[in-house]
């Protein structure tokens, strides 16, 4: 067993309450490799942003459970060797979808888990939700669940068709539940293919895709059923568009990719919505870089060559989602 604590990590109960608080959101970033987490603990050190370090099934099997716990307790060194004198760092799993994988995260030293039985019937969902919380709690490990079912495909979480949460069912199933968290469906969708091109406009000057408005009325009626309960938005992402045509016009292949406009998570980040996550916006900054590196220097091979550029593209990322998207900079001096 393994205490978060140890590492010198937080979970998300003083970070969510701060955040509703002040009208801002913490960023909840998804990691996969060594440059990504460098990116997100130098954005963050530099903004003095709290955070949410996340990892997903996939990305827990793909870097080995055992060097995440390390290379969550190197964050936390790292943070204060760049002068971030107390760290406010997470260790969160995302979308864990059995009890057997979230216990395992708990015991390995996360600091908070998700819980998604949203694709359970609602009685399932609330029993499986109910029988984390109640394991992780004994830890002071927090606990994210999900009410309703996002579009999109995200490692191994797939969905064909979006279900908008019902407002009437989140007191009962917060109560029932007692989790600490919840995520919820009002539009955003998981991937950089968000919205088919027939959900959208086009723009008639410039011929981008239009998505359609995220259900604000909804996440009203949520807040109204939930005063001050920290709500979650997955598949946050805004496809940048920039990085986009980095990558088609370097031998990538891309069409019609789209996300959420930026104007949209600024007005979320307001509400008490306190967790937005982040994830194929990364995914797309260190393509984009990679594929510039590799067209305008065929012969290179050295993959610090190519891995840099793209952890100061993401690192860039980072600060600008920080400062200008979820307004959580300065937070966690």
């Amino acid at each position: 067993m393994v205490n978060y604590k140890d590492l010198g990590l937080v979970n998300t109960r003083e970070m969510f309450a701060k955040a509703i608080d002040g009208g801002y959101a913490i960023p909840a970033f998804n990691f996969n490799n060594m440059e990504q987490l460098q990116a997100i603990i130098k954005a963050c050190a530099e903004t003095k942003s709290p955070v949410i370090l996340q990892v997903s099934s996939g990305a827990r099997k793909y870097a080995n459970q055992t060097l995440l716990r390390y290379m969550a307790e190197g964050a936390v060194e790292y943070a204060k060797e760049l002068g971030w004198e107390h760290p406010q760092i997470c260790l969160h799993l995302d979308h864990g979808d059995t009890f057997e994988l979230c216990k395992s995260c708990v015991d390995f030293g996360f600091s908070s888990v998700m819980i998604d039985g949203s694709s359970l019937p609602y009685e399932e969902n609330i029993a499986l939700t109910k029988k984390v919380v109640e394991y992780a709690h004994q830890f002071d490990v927090t606990v994210e669940a999900e009410l309703g079912v996002l579009a999109g495909v995200e490692d191994d979480v797939v969905a064909e068709e979006s279900h908008y949460t019902k407002p009437e069912e989140v007191i009962d199933f917060a109560t029932r539940t007692g989790c600490d968290s919840l995520a919820i469906s009002i539009g955003t969708s998981h991937g950089a293919y968000k919205f088919k091109p027939e959900q959208c406009t086009r723009d008639p000057k410039t011929g981008k895709l239009v998505p359609p408005p995220l259900a604000f009325d909804v996440l009203e009626e949520v807040e109204k059923k939930l005063p001050g309960f920290p709500i979650v938005l997955h598949g946050s992402s805004s496809v940048p568009q920039e990085y986009v045509d980095i990558i088609n016009s370097h031998g990538g292949n891309l069409p019609d990719a789209v996300g959420i406009p930026e104007d949209q998570l600024r007005k979320a980040a307001k509400s008490a919505v306190c967790k937005i996550n982040i994830d194929s916006d990364s995914r797309l900054a260190f393509t984009a870089a990679v594929r510039k590196v590799f067209a305008e220097k065929p012969g290179e091979f050295d993959p610090r060559k190519y891995c840099g550029p793209a952890r100061d593209e993401m690192t860039k990322l980072y600060k600008h989602k920080i400062i200008e998207v979820l307004g959580s900079d300065g937070k966690a001096e």
